[in-house]
């Protein structure tokens, strides 16, 4: 193995600890603490443990976290009555619907009916359409935490070709405005690619987003590159990414770990959103460039 392992979870609890001192300097200023309000429907594993370790993180940070868990059963009505109180309390910065919801909700309305000025998620098509265009909103926090990596590792982008393996509106789509705002020239690959792996070997930077372990090869990678990898699989061996990483490893200058890389930086991105809604808000000063 000849590539430097990306240490997401170092560069998360850096993120982490610089918030934290923001949230206590506005504090010490007088201010209310951000906060956060997390809603989960249903009682999906996965989806609690992401919720506990939200809570956990924003009230680390000294953040207010409001929670508000829903029986599986509930109707859209409520879940939607739920969100226009919570874009209409002025204690909450920052509105997050877990997903997936139960199959009764239609998980578009809710999205669309979150204030986009508290949506920390980023999911909402104004943030989408502010992206695009270059206008201050909030971005994805995975593709953020992605960007934030890259900018550590290797300083300027501009002019660097990157992939990114995948075009959902979560990862994939919202990463290719961000690196686009960095001049990286970008591709956005996906199932109907030709020849993909021809396409991966011209790239300085990949990120992988697919969600199909280890569906990238190391033999497709370009010597040097820096290989982002987002996705997360559950397999017979362990969790796995969407990178062969060993093979990837041998030729890449710099790669993100499974687990350990991507993962710690979306909750850090998070509570680093939240906190720029509640200046935002309280029209607050703030350096965004340290967080």
């Amino acid at each position: 193995m000849s590539a430097q392992i990306i240490d997401g979870k170092a560069f998360a609890a850096g993120l982490r600890g610089r918030i934290a001192a923001q949230v206590a300097t506005l504090r010490e200023a007088g201010a209310r603490a951000p906060g956060l309000a997390v809603v989960l429907v249903g009682d999906d594993p996965a989806s609690a443990v992401y919720v506990r370790n939200k809570h956990k993180a924003t009230i680390a940070a000294g953040m207010a976290s409001f929670e508000y868990r829903l029986p599986a059963d509930t109707a859209q009505d409520e879940v939607m009555a739920l969100v226009a109180s919570l874009n209409a309390d002025p204690a909450v910065d920052g509105i997050l619907v877990q997903l997936p919801l139960p199959p009764q909700i239609d998980a578009d309305a809710v999205l669309l009916a979150i204030d986009p000025d508290k949506d920390v998620d980023g999911f909402h098509p104004v943030n989408a359409g502010r992206l695009a265009t270059g206008l201050p909103g909030f971005v994805p926090c995975t593709p953020l935490g992605c960007v934030m990596l890259l900018k550590d590792q290797l300083g300027d982008l501009a002019g660097l070709e990157a992939v990114v393996v995948g075009r959902s509106n979560i990862v994939g789509k919202p990463l290719a405005q961000l690196l686009i705002a960095e001049s990286c020239t970008v591709t956005v690959a996906h199932s109907k690619t030709r020849d993909l792996a021809g396409v991966i070997r011209r790239a300085d930077i990949v990120v992988a987003a697919v969600g199909r372990p280890e569906m990238i090869k190391g033999e497709w990678i370009k010597p040097g590159a820096v290989v982002i990898d987002v996705g997360i699989n559950r397999t017979e061996a362990g969790l796995v990414g969407d990178v062969d990483f060993g093979g990837a490893a041998s030729v890449a200058s710099a790669i993100t770990p499974v687990p350990g890389g991507v993962g710690p930086m979306t909750i850090a991105c998070l509570l680093r959103n939240t906190l720029v809604s509640a200046c935002r808000r309280a029209g607050v000063a703030l350096d965004e460039t340290l967080l």
